[in-house]
């Protein structure tokens, strides 16, 4: 994204907070006003997506698409089934040492 739909973007967010109106206008002087020189079309374009969107909507709805790619479940081999994907794997048992005695030593501590 570069810095002019970036300015434009914030200033469009700025207006719809405020409950202002947007239009380019609005935007172009919020930009100028940020020091941000942009390029003359990027005001109109945002004036026009804010009338055509619901920008409430937009940014309530931002986080619901996308992503998931994480959480996808892989689809069991031939023959597993639906039983087999529900299973946890086997556990491996590891062999825990064991301890010496001291029987084993000829000694005793008590003794």
């Amino acid at each position: 994204m570069s810095i002019s739909e970036q300015a434009c973007s914030y200033a469009l967010l700025i207006l719809q907070d405020d409950g202002i109106p947007i239009t380019a206008e609005k935007i172009a002087t919020l930009v100028k006003a940020a020091n941000v020189t942009v390029e003359s079309y990027w005001p109109s374009l945002f004036a026009k997506l804010a009338e055509k969107r619901n920008i409430e909507d937009l940014i309530l709805n931002a986080a619901s698409g996308g992503g998931g790619g994480a959480a996808v479940a892989v689809a069991p081999s031939a023959g597993g089934g639906a039983a087999a994907a529900a299973a946890p794997p086997p556990e491996e048992k590891k062999e825990e040492a064991k301890e010496e005695s001291d029987d084993d030593m000829g000694f005793s501590l008590f003794d």
